[in-house]
């Protein structure tokens, strides 16, 4: 069975900078985008940025130019690196793993951005 795993949420303040890892484990075969979703209190959970296995991307209007989306296919891990961070940041943030068959996800970690 697959896990998905995120780490490096936290608090840091308006401006600063974050680094998100999540790793899929458990299975490789197939796997084919990762992405970084998040839901904020009383919010749809959004997509952030997706990756492709061949290094294409995607990233919402209101994170192009801040974050960066990464992935190293030999470890089955994305990465997220978040700059120039605002509090409309503020949110659980998911990691996405989307099999040929099937989603998994992370149970989220949070980013906290202050004012």
């Amino acid at each position: 069975q697959v896990q998905v795993v995120e780490s490096g949420g936290g608090l840091v303040q308006a401006g600063g900078s974050l680094r998100l890892s999540c790793a899929a484990s458990g299975s490789s075969f197939g796997l084919n985008l990762m992405g970084w979703y998040r839901q904020a209190p009383g919010k749809q959970r959004e997509l952030v940025a997706t990756i492709t296995s061949t290094g294409s991307t995607n990233y919402a209007d209101s994170v192009k130019g801040r974050f960066t989306i990464t992935r190293d296919n030999a470890k089955n891990t994305v990465y997220l690196q978040m700059n120039s961070l605002k509090p409309e940041d503020t949110a659980v943030y998911f990691c996405n793993a989307k099999f040929f068959w099937a989603d998994y996800w992370g149970q989220g970690t949070q980013v906290t951005v202050s004012s």
